[in-house]
């Protein structure tokens, strides 16, 4: 039987079509930054796009379901593979997926000039087949314990659907329901593979240590008292994200995550960027509930865009910037440890979140401060693209 490796050799094509992390990790960073640029113009007034949505809710939709879609593709590409034990999608039908991807992006960008349902399901056409191709492998391996990932993979598509839905019916899509949705849906499966691999990769690093402080062991009765509490305040938070009870909720899985990654012994990390970006990237996921609730409760403070930013920029762009640097180098046979550039673009995003934030805590100064924000993701993004690159676009020896 063919390995994985005897197969990415047979390919003679591009290298970067090789594997599914290589052509969406790349691709989202690239995108990240180019989405970036247009908001920066569009909110300088140099700009206009073609696009019948809305600048604010076209620059949500692009960094929700464009970039965060090709994280997702990337990520399960890869990992699938290794949970089923079946070979990984290579060549021309990886190279689909991507211009499938890139379709929906051109769509989204000319979306004034085509029909509302013609710019949805060339949009659409990506998730769907990518939940198609995950049921497959994921049914072929009887690998059922992962069938959650692909539910949350069909609620976040679910999300996009009447994302478009509401932009079409001229409603503010990027305050709706399908944004909550897919928002929802995306810090779930922060919320349950971070649960899996932040605990996994901290006890491996401490262990080659010989550290004798490990972390609590993934899914044990607590995590999953605090991801059940998380389903439950991401669902009213969806429906009645101005409810009493909504900011109640949020409150309760603020404190629940908080213990929950302190369980996880990430202050033992510091040693080592590439473990301890995992612990910052999930703390954004409790702090991005607090902020909510705290708007909920007693608005004015952040405003309401601010703090949604805490997970919009906070826990979906550290989180996934970790993992692809951190997959990037590991399926590229390359020692995993985070070099000056490395801690350079965590640092960028960081800053990016805390120069977002601001601008809803000071309005007055709000326009700079977000052309600052969107300069230190550009920075984030465009230095993984330069850093990784190499690793992205080459032949593995």
């Amino acid at each position: 039987m063919t390995s994985t490796s005897e197969q990415m050799r047979a390919w003679s094509g591009p290298a970067i079509l090789t594997f599914g992390f290589r052509p969406f990790f790349f691709g989202a960073a690239i995108w990240a930054v180019v989405a970036m640029v247009l908001w920066i113009l569009m909110l300088s007034g140099h700009l206009m796009l073609p696009s019948a949505f809305d600048p604010v809710s076209w620059h949500a939709h692009a960094f929700l379901f464009g970039y965060l879609g090709a994280v997702i593709a990337g990520f399960l590409l890869t990992a699938v593979p290794n949970w089923t034990g079946r070979l990984p999608i290579v060549g021309w039908h990886l190279g689909f997926l991507v211009l499938v991807w890139l379709a929906g992006r051109a769509a989204l960008l000319v979306s004034g000039v085509l029909s509302a349902g013609l710019v949805a399901g060339i949009d659409l056409a990506f998730p769907v087949l990518l939940a198609l191709v995950i049921l497959r492998e994921i049914v072929a391996g009887r690998n059922w314990r992962n069938l959650i990932v692909l539910i949350m993979l069909v609620i976040f598509t679910l999300g996009n659907a009447l994302f478009h839905w509401e932009a079409a019916q001229g409603d503010y899509a990027a305050q709706g329901y399908g944004m909550r949705l897919g928002l929802a849906a995306a810090i779930m499966m922060i919320a349950v593979i971070g649960g899996r691999v932040v605990p996994s990769f901290t006890r491996n690093w401490l262990v080659k240590r010989q550290d004798k402080t490990l972390p609590a062991s993934p899914m044990q009765g607590f995590d999953k008292l605090a991801l059940l509490a998380l389903l439950v305040a991401l669902v009213f938070w969806t429906l009645w994200p101005a409810a009493i009870a909504t900011g109640g909720l949020l409150v309760l899985i603020g404190a629940l995550h908080l213990i929950r990654l302190a369980r996880w012994a990430g202050h033992r990390t510091m040693a080592e960027p590439l473990v301890t970006v995992l612990h910052a990237g999930y703390i954004f996921v409790p702090l991005g509930a607090l902020a909510l609730a705290s708007e909920i409760l007693a608005p004015g403070f952040l405003g309401m865009a601010g703090a949604q930013h805490l997970w919009m920029a906070g826990a979906i762009g550290l989180m996934t910037l970790a993992v692809m640097t951190r997959a990037t180098l590991g399926h590229s046979g390359q020692m995993l440890k985070a070099g000056p550039g490395t801690v350079a673009i965590y640092l960028a995003l960081i800053l990016s979140v805390i120069a977002r934030v601001m601008a809803g805590l000071w309005p007055a100064q709000s326009e700079w401060l977000h052309g600052l924000a969107g300069l230190f993701w550009i920075g984030a993004f465009g230095g993984f693209a330069l850093i990784y690159g190499a690793l992205l676009l080459r032949r593995l020896p």
